[in-house]
């Protein structure tokens, strides 16, 4: 699972023109940091969203 979101993490940078190292990124910018972790959070959603069950009661 590590591998899996930081691979995914490394695909929304990459997006967004934001270069990271493999392994430590402590020297990138909090603002950096935070757009990459906000827009992995909009696509988990929209993902889980579009694959949700409609017998769900989870939302209502």
């Amino acid at each position: 699972m590590k591998q899996k979101l930081s691979g995914f993490k490394t695909e929304v940078a990459n997006s967004m023109k934001i270069s990271l190292n493999q392994g430590y990124n402590g020297d990138i910018s909090a603002r950096d940091a935070g757009r990459i972790g906000g827009q992995m959070v909009k696509r988990m959603i929209e993902y889980a969203e579009r694959n949700m069950n409609g017998g769900s009661n989870m939302m209502k």
